[in-house]
């Protein structure tokens, strides 16, 4: 194996093991800041080690006991931390002293770990933005470079994202532990805020040149299959899970051969993915089973199943997902399910019906600069034969939107408004 081969390796091996190391030293030294640091140190050794000695056997159980050794070591030294060295010291020595059984007891406590892991990365008294870069950063295996190229923000906006966070859980002493009684339900929300935030910046990038971004589902899905095997009594993880994977499913056909959008009533259902469809649907009915049927990541996964059921566009239930958006409503009351509900009603009802409800959002301030409600708006006019007032509207969605491939979408729909031919390779 080549040293390029081994660096390759290592960096898988990092991807799947680092969330495990992490949380399990996070337990140890009681600083999710500190074990990052350890874990990293161990990845360091991995690289200068590795090429000359080959890969372990085991390798995150190397990993782990790789950073074990060096706290053990960093304890040592620190004289102010002379009693947390005493009280430490003595259990991960005895650890050390058993080192082909790292993995296995590592395992023994890897799921609470990674659980208090997932809820110390997702804490509220962290911004939104710190909760995402921490919880790729320690959750997800990515680099600073690799977060800042998927959120479109220079490298070092997410390095200084990532220290603020660790330092503000630091400093606000967040227990390494999973919230119990009412507070779990909170903190529970603040996970599955964050896992689908990042789902979305991949399923419909806000920014860029690219439609989506695949790598970002990938990390959220994987977020979401790990976080439902850890809390398998939550019916809205199970519904949030099957939202992702019914709406990854559709990946492959939103994208046209030259990176366009293909929007949902034009794509080619025969490249939905009927695995995840079918993954989508079983997570679903758990959530049902668990009482959760009414919940807000569960309602959005029934919407998202109706299009799953439907063999081709005129068979969906437009009616069914009108009224799904309704109890949303009721549920979560927000100006972007009224948006996605005027959507439903157009289509079950007629345009007219859709225009009118998206009227009354018209002075919504949270929607003054989002470029979906022109968008949207301008379809009912199109719809209903007023072409001046839809051109004027996907002309000032066009202005509005930060994602190069949705602008030259609605460009094109401005042009089609008076008649003018589509681009080459347009939707």
């Amino acid at each position: 194996m080549t040293a390029t081969d081994t660096h390759r390796a290592i960096d898988a091996v990092w991807k799947i093991e680092s969330a495990k190391i992490i949380a399990g030293l996070t337990r140890m030294v009681r600083d999710v800041g500190l074990a990052e640091e350890l874990a990293q140190d161990a990845l360091v050794a991995a690289l200068e080690q590795w090429p000359q000695s080959g890969i372990p056997d085991n390798p995150g159980a190397w990993l782990m006991a790789t950073a074990k050794h060096r706290a053990i070591d960093m304890f040592r030294r620190n004289k102010r931390l002379e009693r947390k060295h005493e009280e430490l010291g003595r259990e991960l020595q005895a650890q050390e002293m058993a080192v082909p059984d790292f993995n296995a007891a590592l395992d023994d406590d890897i799921g609470d770990d990674l659980l208090r892991l997932v809820f110390i990365s997702c804490h509220p008294v962290l911004s939104t933005e710190g909760r995402v870069a921490l919880t790729l950063r320690l959750l997800g295996g990515l680099t600073t470079d690799e977060i800042a190229r998927a959120f479109l923000v220079p490298e070092p906006t997410v390095a200084q994202r990532i220290v603020r966070a660790k330092r503000t859980l630091h400093e606000a002493r967040v227990p390494f532990e999973v919230p119990r009684g009412p507070d779990l339900g909170a903190r529970l929300a603040s996970v599955l805020e964050v896992i689908y935030l990042i789902f979305n910046e991949g399923y419909s990038a806000t920014a860029g040149e690219d439609w989506m971004r695949p790598g970002l589902c990938e990390d959220a899905l994987r977020l979401g299959r790990i976080l439902a095997e850890l809390a398998p009594n939550e019916p809205e993880v199970h519904g949030l899970v099957a939202l992702m994977e019914i709406q990854a499913s559709r990946s492959a056909a939103r994208v046209g051969p030259l990176g366009e959008p293909i929007l949902l009533m034009e794509q080619n259902r025969g490249r939905w993915d009927q695995l995840l469809i079918g993954r989508g649907l079983a997570a679903l009915q758990r959530a049902e089973e668990l009482g959760g049927a009414s919940g807000p990541y569960a309602l959005q996964a029934a919407i998202a199943a109706c299009h799953a059921r439907a063999h081709t566009a005129e068979e969906t239930d437009w009616k069914r997902i009108a009224a799904l958006y309704e109890a949303l409503s009721q549920l979560t009351p927000s100006p972007i399910v009224e948006l996605n509900r005027a959507v439903a009603l157009a289509m079950a009802s007629g345009p007219a019906a859709g225009l009118e409800l998206i009227d009354t959002l018209a002075s919504e301030p949270s929607l003054k600069t989002y470029h979906l409600l022109p968008s949207v708006r301008g379809d009912f006019l199109f719809k209903l034969g007023r072409f001046a007032e839809a051109q004027a509207e996907f002309e000032r969605a066009a202005s509005l939107t930060r994602n190069a491939r949705e602008r030259e979408l609605l460009l094109d729909r401005a042009r089609a408004c008076d008649g003018r031919p589509l681009q080459s390779g347009q939707v």
